[in-house]
Parts: C-alpha cells; structure tokens; sequence
C-alpha cells in the first residue's frame, strides 16, 4: 500500500480499510477475483493503459517513465480521466486498486501522481 496524498493505491488482492472507496483502474478484471472478493465499488476500465501500451510497457521497469509519459499522454482529456477526478473529489477515502505484482510500477501509481499533482 502506497499513501500518496490524498489517494491510496493498493493492489486489489488486498482488503482496504473500513470506509474506503475502491476504484479498480485496470482495463481488464482482475485474473481469478469475484467481484465480492474484489469489493470494487467503482470500475473505470477506460482509465486504464490501452491495450497496446500495456504490452510495450510489459511491467519491464526500464519502461515506466517512459510508460508514464505515454500513458498521461493517453489520459490527457479524457473522458475516463474526468470521471476517476469526478470520483475522488466525491469521496472520502479514494483507492485506486490494480491487480499489477509490481507495486511501484503500474498505472495507478501514474494516476495517483496526476491527481495529487491537480
């Protein structure tokens, strides 16, 4: 579990503090989760990584910052990117969830950058 600002990422395999508000930003359901399992109260599979620039970034770190800007490049007014804003504002205690293993690498550790940076 990251803490960054005001949004939380963690991955969705994790359970979440009592009164969070989990926001699912992967394009593709979580490999092997029921949706109780899941307790995602908010799927935004548009918000995540097109299906090709997830398979060039392949979770390979020597990508990321390169991910990074490719993916806000994506993200830059868009619909999806307005509705994952619209979400945090209207909750308490936003997470975004992710299925990705690598913790410091994924799209939600991008998205929360963005939103913390307004």
């Amino acid at each position: 579990m990251a803490g960054m600002g005001s949004v939380t990422i963690r991955r969705v395999y994790e359970p979440s503090p009592q009164g969070a508000f989990r926001i699912l930003v992967d394009r593709i359901w979580p490999r092997g989760l029921s949706k109780e399992a899941a307790a995602v109260d908010l799927w935004l599979k548009e918000v995540g990584p097109s299906t090709e620039l997830r398979k060039w970034f392949g979770h390979d770190p020597a990508r990321f910052e390169e991910f990074a800007g490719k993916y806000r490049a994506e993200l830059e007014g868009s619909e999806a990117y307005g509705e994952l804003e619209r979400a945090v504002a209207e909750h308490g205690k936003p997470e975004l969830v992710y299925s990705a293993h690598d913790t410091e690498h994924n799209q939600a550790v991008v998205l929360a950058q963005m939103l913390d940076a307004g």
